[in-house]
């Protein structure tokens, strides 16, 4: 794929699911990443990974996945208003599935430039992967700096392209959002980092 056509692609929207529930975490530990990660180490493994592989902070990582799902790796878009009378289901209003709730279009063409065509987006692991990818494009395309998370996941929920042309100014709802991602990716860093038990190695992460 050429740079014009991945630039393209790239401005595919995540929709957001403001519906989804918790089925892996109680809420203790999705407000402490230091108990989440002690709970879950493979977890934390994955996440250390994707930030060395594509520059995206753990805490970044961790904030928009509680932003788009709440940790439900099986976490859809809720349902439009019932049809015929009520007696069928609503539509969803996108394809996005999982933790990441990625696109359909958006995961496959992950897949293919990330090299990772096995990947699931019930995984966690494929879906902090793809986190790391994404935001790693996007920055690069959106002139977007390392630890702006606000600006991260805006360009996360519009695209390269849309974060550019400024789709998200009229969008309250998302720009609130985007300032609990902020919020949300210090908290999780710095808790993070104030973790005994947990190996963290230095680096610098560089898009």
């Amino acid at each position: 794929m050429n740079r014009a056509a991945v630039s393209l692609a790239m401005t595919c929207v995540l929709a957001v699911s403001a519906c989804a529930t918790t089925r892996q975490l109680p809420t203790d530990q999705i407000g402490d990443a230091c108990l989440m990660l002690k709970e879950n180490k493979t977890w934390y493994k994955a996440l250390r990974q994707s930030a060395k592989d594509w520059g995206a902070s753990m805490g970044l990582q961790l904030a928009i996945i509680k932003q788009e799902s709440n940790f439900d790796s099986k976490a859809k878009p809720a349902r439009g208003d019932r049809k015929l009378f009520g007696l069928l289901q609503g539509d969803r209003p996108s394809s996005a599935y999982g933790y990441a709730q990625a696109l359909d279009m958006t995961w496959e063409q992950y897949k293919a430039q990330a090299g990772n065509g096995g990947a699931d987006r019930h995984s966690f692991a494929d879906s902090v992967d793809f986190i790391g990818w994404y935001v790693n494009q996007t920055a690069k395309q959106a002139n977007v700096g390392q630890y702006d998370y606000r600006a991260h996941y805006l360009a996360y929920h519009e695209g390269a392209g849309g974060y550019v042309q400024g789709t998200w100014r009229n969008k309250q709802w998302l720009v609130d959002a985007a300032n609990r991602v902020q919020a949300q990716a210090a908290r999780y860093e710095s808790q993070i980092a104030n973790c005994g038990g947990l190996k963290r190695d230095k680096f610098l992460g560089i898009f």
